[in-house]
């Protein structure tokens, strides 16, 4: 199939090309744009069987005038010190003057003795706004809030910090629009830096940023379309993602080919024959490492989380395409260019020195049981973190320190209790709802640890839903209010209700079954995708041992990515928790996206073995030639997520840092020393039941050319092949004997 379509694309290129920009052409303006199917509330992608979500819908029904988005000015002195009489008088005017400006938007301004501060260091100012908080009406009301209140209290000494869920969700779009910036440029930099040293040619640095540019337009573009059309909503998240998933495992599939093509070229093949040969041997690889990533996202499909499973279609349409300019555009691009994509340098036509990958190769071959030992070790060591992993809910962590809305929460933090940000709502729903019911529930509510004060009950419009907002001491979005509201709240909130229903909401609620959601999502995620990878590796390599092993290796290099990045954020870092979505996130790049290094070396083992080799010559001789091209690729792709850290949103940092270090372990320690130490132990077994006894008698010999002997312009670019002498091959590279 392969051999087929690179025959097809050497002598089409130029049919190849034009079909790639007339798609392009045709997507791009019948596209929305991702914006415009982008939703930044993660708990908004809660399915409707959870209790904060029917709370939600209930509470909209019930008090429509509350309904809307809020906003929440943390007002304080300049000083930090106690507001006087006449600071007080001053936001009293705030106030005022906010509710009679004529916003279009704000539906009620309020404050008053009550919203003082127990230390009368700062006072609330609520403000009501009509919409949802993810609107872009509304960001726009916030920003609008901000300035008329700088104006306002300008040369007054003091100073007015807005927060709540519209405010949060504003500075969140904002920030990601930002880290999407950074994020763009950084990994484009560091692509162009990393291939120029690699190839030591500027157009072979710039093709894949160009090509992969261009394959990023085109997917973003028809992912909006899908999402449009099919009325689902992405996160706010997905652009970054897409950005470093792109460029990172296009890199990757490019080098794959690149590297393969320079080796033809480098023997004495012609362009045309270089560039099919490649596609004919990596073609299999990569389009079985795609696989395994849109297999591996396609389990996200499951996922009770919405926010995951929209990111399902978003990253396997956009690895599909991808993959299909890997094996199209690009070849075409190579074809026409020949070795002039090389140019200036000539390094090429000579096979490299000993490098450390021979190094290697050697030392697995001689001794693999301690190599397997030691890399196996380290990993392990490294899983350990696992056993002390904390998640963390809290939504403030998603912006930098320096984001109005974070410092607000810090300032109302240190003077109200913590839960006064994000109260939670009890409704009780009855249609004989007597205010007796109410009291009674509050009354309880009152004796719970951790909860600060409950507000006097509040009766709906139409008399049969009342709500009670209960304030807790803990952090809204921390593990104990979580834990709090799940076993306390809302027992003793069910418990007091007699006969009416009882819903739970609010932010820390909402979070409570974003938790369950993600903890079922783990049971079910992740031995789907597993199986799926097994499944894929099994017919790529046509055997049941392998697969297996390959796998239990891919889970131990997430146990130790995970242990590693506990270990730095927790422990080194004194973090509370790593973000809620870091495991599921980083199981699927680091097992999706680091398996692909794993299928590359474990194919080039088989192709060693089926050309004669024996075990430990097949491992000896894959490391050497494979093992350079995934240290290539692993610190391509490291380099374009560790670009996340640079956006300082606590989860994109957390993400960046962690598929960095677990790419990193994959292609050094797995890809490189462990998996060929172990093939090597195993010997034939490892192929079972595919490709039992002797080794087949070699079908084909790659020829090398003569260290420091030039080809000539016919010979590398043209029909004919230049081999060089039994002599020379044997001094470039190690004999293919057979072990004993």
């Amino acid at each position: 199939m392969f051999s087929a379509l690179g025959s097809v694309v050497v002598r089409r290129p130029w049919w190849v090309l034009a079909t790639w920009a007339g798609l392009t052409a045709l997507l791009i303006p019948l596209s929305p744009g991702l914006d415009a199917v982008t939703n930044e509330d993660q708990t908004s992608f809660l399915p409707d069987s959870y209790e904060s979500v029917q709370a939600q819908e209930l509470a909209e029904r019930a008090f429509p005038d509350q309904a809307g988005s809020g906003a929440l000015f943390v007002v304080s002195a300049a000083d930090g010190g106690p507001l006087s009489t006449a600071d007080r008088r001053a936001v009293e005017t705030l106030a005022r003057d906010l509710r009679d400006a004529g916003l279009e938007r704000v539906r009620g301004v309020s404050t008053g003795e009550e919203l003082l501060s127990p230390d009368r260091k700062v006072q609330l100012v609520r403000v009501a706004i009509e919409g949802l908080a993810f609107d872009d009406p509304v960001a726009e009301t916030i920003e609008e809030l901000r300035n008329r209140a700088g104006d306002l209290l300008a040369g007054s000494g003091l100073r007015a910090q807005l927060s709540g869920d519209a405010a949060i969700l504003k500075d969140t779009r904002d920030s990601f629009r930002d880290a999407e910036r950074v994020v763009g440029i950084a990994t484009i930099a560091l692509i162009l830096v990393l291939l120029g040293a690699i190839f030591r040619s500027p157009l072979a640095a710039l093709l894949p940023v160009l090509v992969i540019g261009g394959v990023f337009a085109a997917a973003t573009s028809l992912v909006a379309l899908v999402a449009d059309v099919a009325g689902f909503e992405v996160g706010s998240e997905v652009t970054s993602l897409l950005i470093v998933v792109l460029f990172g495992i296009g890199t990757d599939y490019i080098l794959f080919l690149l590297f393969r093509y320079r080796e033809r070229l480098r023997q004495g093949d012609a362009t045309s024959d270089a560039v099919a040969f490649a596609i004919a041997r990596v073609g299999r690889v990569v389009a079985s490492a795609a696989f395994v990533v849109m297999a591996t996202f396609l389990a996200l499909l499951l996922s009770r989380f919405e926010s995951f499973q929209t990111l399902a279609p978003a990253l396997v349409i956009s690895v599909a395409v991808m993959l299909a300019a890997t094996l199209t555009l690009i070849p075409a691009i190579v074809s026409l260019l020949g070795n002039r994509l090389l140019w200036p340098s000539k390094r090429w036509r000579q096979a490299p020195p000993p490098t450390v990958s021979k190094r290697v190769g050697s030392a697995i071959a001689s001794r693999p049981a301690p190599i397997a030992i030691a890399a196996g070790g380290l990993l392990v060591a490294l899983a350990v973190g696992v056993l002390f992993y904390q998640a963390n809910y809290n939504s403030l962590d998603r912006l930098p320190d320096d984001v109005e809305s974070a410092e607000a929460f810090r300032t109302l933090d240190s003077a109200f209790p913590a839960g006064a940000l994000n109260p939670t709502e009890v409704y009780l729903q009855s249609d004989d709802l007597r205010p007796a019911d109410l009291a009674r529930v509050r009354r309880e509510l009152l004796t719970v640890d951790g909860v600060s004060q409950v507000s006097p009950p509040e009766i709906g419009r139409e008399g049969n839903v009342g709500r009670l907002s209960v304030s807790l001491e803990l952090s809204p979005f921390s593990n104990e209010a979580l834990d709090l509201v799940e076993d306390s709240v809302r027992e003793i909130a069910h418990r007091a209700a007699a006969d009416a229903r009882v819903l739970v909401g609010g932010q820390t609620a909402a979070f409570v079954d974003v938790r369950s959601a993600i903890n079922r999502d783990f049971a079910v995620v992740y031995p789907v995708a597993g199986a799926m990878i097994l499944l894929i590796l099994a017919v790529l390599l046509r055997s049941i041992v392998a697969p297996l092993y390959l796998l239990v290796a891919v889970a131990l290099g997430f146990a130790a990515t995970l242990g590693a990045t506990v270990a730095v954020f927790q422990g080194l870092g004194d973090e509370a928790g790593l973000s809620f979505a870091t495991p599921l996130i980083l199981y699927l790049f680091v097992v999706a996206i680091g398996t692909d290094y794993n299928i590359l070396m474990t194919a080039r083992l088989r192709e060693e073995y089926q050309e004669g080799l024996g075990p430990r010559d097949a491992a000896d001789m894959s490391v050497e030639h494979a093992a350079p091209t995934i240290a290539a690729a692993g610190v391509i792709l490291a380099g374009t997520f560790a670009s996340l850290i640079l956006t300082g949103i606590g989860p994109l940092v957390e993400m960046g840092f962690s598929v960095s270090i677990g790419i990193l372990l994959v292609a050094f320690v797995m890809a490189s020393a462990f998996v060929p130490s172990v093939a090597a132990l195993l010997g034939r077994r490892i192929w079972w039941p595919g490709h039992q006894g002797e080794p087949r008698p070699p079908r084909h010999r790659e020829r090398d050319l003569a260290p420091g002997k030039d080809s000539s312009e016919d010979a590398v670019g043209g029909a004919g092949r230049v081999p060089a002498p039994a002599a020379s091959r044997g001094a470039m590279r190690s004999p293919r004997r057979r072990c004993k």
